[in-house]
């Protein structure tokens, strides 16, 4: 069973952005999530939801994002919502094709999959659920 532990809402902007850092170390420092696995959770985490503030929502400030902290006895996931419209998430382009390599965007589901131990997309590609093999110790 997993139970929803934190849930933060996030204007879309870069105001949201510089706020992700400050919720991860909050998260992490709580729950005493080793050091060297914050690293990969901050990366993971701010990926997510700058893909949710400016492809999602379309840097509309009417629009939030949902961030939320659940766990288990042997995961810990971190969830993140956008207001889009969502997206198809079975045909993203592989950045590590050669006719990709030089483009700007499309790294960061990429890089989220190589972070998380587990990726989920849910709600026609509105949720994104980052899964990490850890248990939190604390309260």
């Amino acid at each position: 069973m997993t139970n929803l532990i934190h849930r933060y809402i996030i204007p879309s902007g870069s105001e949201g952005i510089a706020k992700v850092e400050k919720i991860i170390q909050e998260i992490c420092d709580k729950y005493e999530i080793p050091e060297d696995t914050f690293g990969n959770i901050l990366i993971a985490v701010t990926e997510a939801v700058n893909n949710a503030i400016y492809h999602g929502n379309k840097a509309n400030p009417e629009k939030k994002v949902t961030i939320e902290f659940t766990a288990n006895d042997k995961t810990s996931i971190f969830s993140i919502t956008d207001e889009g419209s969502g997206f198809d998430y079975h045909k993203l382009p592989d950045p590590t094709l050669p006719e990709n390599i030089s483009k700007i965007g499309g790294r960061g589901i990429f890089i989220i999959h190589q972070l998380a131990d587990k990726v989920i997309f849910k709600n026609n590609g509105k949720t994104i659920e980052i899964h990490f093999h850890l248990p939190v110790l604390a309260s």
